[in-house]
């Protein structure tokens, strides 16, 4: 049995879901998204009519200022908030309608999450905050170490698995946090400003290193970022602007080559 045979036949893995998904469809499908919040008097339209769909393996970066709709976006797809109207497909099924305990098997085992403000657990070491989402899905010890050791290398922090984050630098916390979204493997990794605590040179390893892992391990990743690396990394750049996408739904900003090296 392999290892993610091992991991998605465990309690709230992607049996829980129920249907299975269709192989050949666009891992994110989303279809006139709207949200809006209540503002005093008024309504903040965070989304205005947004479609995208993201294909298998692509990595997507999201670019606009702050106030955009970048996060909100990301919130919507991850299923941490739902569209005022409008639908959301991940992985061939339908979340925007999902009761909310599927949609945390749906965040257990097929979307995870890299934050800012990288959200490691102080008293844990960098071993044990990787390993929180294999706990989660009730994974074996054995199978638990294995897969926490190979991401911590992949991400070159084998020698600091037992190092707390208070003992980490930023590049290297962002680091766990990227093996720790890794842990489960998740088909949809989302990104939210992954680089915006860290100083230019790290933010560029850091972006070079999740856009390799992400490819090693054959992930759909969408990264919302105003850097600049990322937006060079990424196979494909869409702008948000005031809750819509700048030209379009399918503008592109530049040319990318979807599978070129790293610099």
């Amino acid at each position: 049995m392999t290892a993610r045979a091992r991991l998605t036949d465990a309690p709230g893995g992607p049996a829980a879901l129920g249907a299975t998904a269709a192989e050949g469809s666009p891992m994110v499908q989303a279809v006139a998204l709207l949200r809006d919040f209540p503002s005093g008097d008024g309504v903040v339209h965070a989304l205005r009519g947004v479609d995208l769909t993201v294909e298998r393996g692509e990595v997507l970066a999201v670019r606009g200022r702050s106030g955009s709709g970048k996060t909100t976006l990301l919130n919507i797809l991850g299923g941490l908030d739902r569209p005022t109207s409008g639908s959301v497909a991940i992985d061939g099924r339908r979340i925007s309608d999902l009761h909310e305990a599927e949609l945390v098997a749906l965040r257990r085992t097929t979307v995870s999450y890299i934050f800012q403000t990288f959200g490691l657990i102080p008293i844990l070491s960098a071993a044990e905050n990787v390993e929180i989402p294999l706990r989660l899905l009730r994974a074996e010890p054995r199978e638990r170490d294995r897969r926490v050791g190979e991401l911590l290398a992949l991400v070159g922090l084998a020698g600091r698995a037992h190092h707390r984050p208070a003992e980490l630098s930023g590049g290297e916390q962002q680091r766990v946090a990227v093996a720790r979204a890794l842990a489960s493997h998740p088909k949809l990794l989302l990104a939210d400003e992954p680089t915006g605590q860290l100083d230019l040179e790290t933010g560029r390893t850091v972006m070079i290193l999740l856009r390799n892992v992400v490819r090693a391990e054959g992930v759909t990743a969408i990264v919302a970022t105003h850097d600049p690396m990322m937006l060079d990394l990424a196979d494909r750049v869409l702008e948000l602007r005031d809750g819509a996408w700048v030209g379009g739904a399918s503008q592109d900003i530049g040319e990318r080559s979807p599978r070129s090296p790293a610099p």
